[in-house]
């Protein structure tokens, strides 16, 4: 048995920029509050909870004076803003490119459009998201969400940043018809496309593929999903310990690829065991 590790895999850049600030910030004090789940791979979160990290459900229970830390998925205006009067020091770990869809969605609102995401209505992405967005919004899974008898005089169209550019593009081959004006931000991040696009050549070379990966990741789903449309037998791992060997049996190439939330020491562990194999 062979095996192929996908390239690019693993964290993206928005994650590692996070992580380490993290990581940086508990060396520094000890103990730091975090506002939901920093990353979405629960491996690497206790592995931050045993240097300290705290989590929280809501801006209110950070406690007052401590150091509070922002996810890479980004919080909304008034979640940072409780957040900035309560801790007295903020570090903050949103990714560039989440930042980038609430500017955005902060100008297409400004402007006067509908403003319109593709995601998951109950990521924390897109609640962030959300709150920068003064006006009407609407967020849908897929094209399967608009409603053809419709009519929208303005709309501005934005992605959770997770997405696949398919399911931008086939949304907005079905909006052109209920719409009078469009105006389209593509906020779907480089390291995502690339993730994407190496699964899919990978599927291609291999008898089955191994995604390791958080199950409460998007991204690591859509990693998933798109190796399982490609025709190639799937398996999800959150770790090596899951490594199903009776799926192994009789495939002679086997592939590798990880969720842009997938710390490095989780995919070499899987490797590791692989070439023990």
């Amino acid at each position: 048995m062979n095996f192929i590790v996908a390239s690019p895999t693993g964290l993206c850049f928005g994650v590692r920029r996070a992580i380490e600030r993290l990581e940086a910030a508990l060396k520094e004090y000890g103990t730091v509050y975090a506002l939901g789940s920093p990353i979405h791979n629960p491996q690497e979160v206790a592995r931050l909870a045993g240097q300290g990290l705290k989590l929280v459900q809501s801006a209110s229970e950070v406690p007052g004076g401590s150091v509070a830390f922002v996810r890479a998925h980004g919080l909304s205006r008034v979640e940072m803003r409780e957040i900035e009067c309560r801790a007295r020091v903020v570090i903050d770990g949103t990714c560039p490119f989440v930042r980038t869809a609430h500017e955005r969605a902060e100008a297409l609102a400004g402007e006067g459009y509908l403003v319109m995401i593709l995601g998951d209505s109950n990521h924390p992405e897109v609640r962030g998201i959300l709150g920068h967005i003064d006006g009407k919004s609407i967020v849908i899974s897929g094209a399967d969400d608009i409603d053809e008898r419709a009519r929208y005089p303005r709309v501005g169209v934005l992605s959770q940043t997770t997405q696949k550019e398919s399911s931008l593009a086939e949304a907005l081959a079905k909006l052109v018809f209920v719409t009078g004006e469009i105006k389209v931000y593509n906020t779907i991040c480089r390291a995502t496309i690339e993730r994407q696009e190496s699964i899919r050549k990978l599927a291609a070379d291999v008898d089955g593929v191994v995604v390791i990966g958080g199950r409460n990741s998007a991204n690591t789903r859509k990693l998933v999903e798109i190796a399982e449309s490609e025709g190639v037998s799937v398996l999800w791992i959150e770790h090596s310990g899951e490594l199903d060997r009776g799926w192994m049996r009789g495939k002679n190439a086997i592939g590798v690829a990880a969720g842009g939330s997938t710390p490095d020491w989780l995919i070499n562990e899987l490797t590791q065991l692989l070439q023990t194999l």
